[in-house]
């Protein structure tokens, strides 16, 4: 199984210039991912890469954990650097766009679970510093500055 990460932004920049080893943007189609999930509601959608090609080297929390919420990295649970590097990278594209003044949101679930039903919950990125930024499984996050 793969981990496959969705945004959906009022924003009509061309991300995929802004696309690197270690985060690539695409827009979703049947050649790069599922199709966009409807609970998507902005105009521009954007399937959300990693080095791993899916979404897998990001940091992710597993629902079961979610009540951890957002934390930098911890001994006792070791995360690959790239995985760390590439969320960094990530966060900072987010916080970008969103202190533009842009909508976004972003969506972690597993490969064929685009339809299901995500838990939604606003993330204030100013509140989240970016070692604590972690993606949660099943959830959709309404991003804020």
């Amino acid at each position: 199984m793969c981990y496959m990460v969705y945004m959906s932004t009022d924003c009509p920049d061309d991300l995929s210039l802004r696309s690197s080893d270690l985060v690539r943007f695409a827009k979703p189609s049947s050649e790069t991912c599922s199709p966009c999930p409807p609970m998507l509601k902005h105009q521009h959608k954007w399937f959300i890469g990693s080095k791993s090609e899916c979404s897998c080297t990001f940091r992710h929390l597993h629902p079961s954990a979610v009540q951890l919420g957002f934390g930098a990295p911890e001994d006792w649970c070791p995360e690959e650097q790239d995985q760390i590097d590439a969320t960094r990278e990530l966060y900072g594209i987010l916080k970008e766009i969103v202190q533009r003044g842009q909508q976004v949101e972003v969506l972690d679930c597993w490969i064929g679970d685009e339809e299901k039903e995500a838990t939604v919950i606003g993330v204030s990125l100013a509140e989240v510093p970016v070692d604590h930024f972690r993606l949660f499984e099943g959830y959709l996050f309404a991003l804020e500055p």
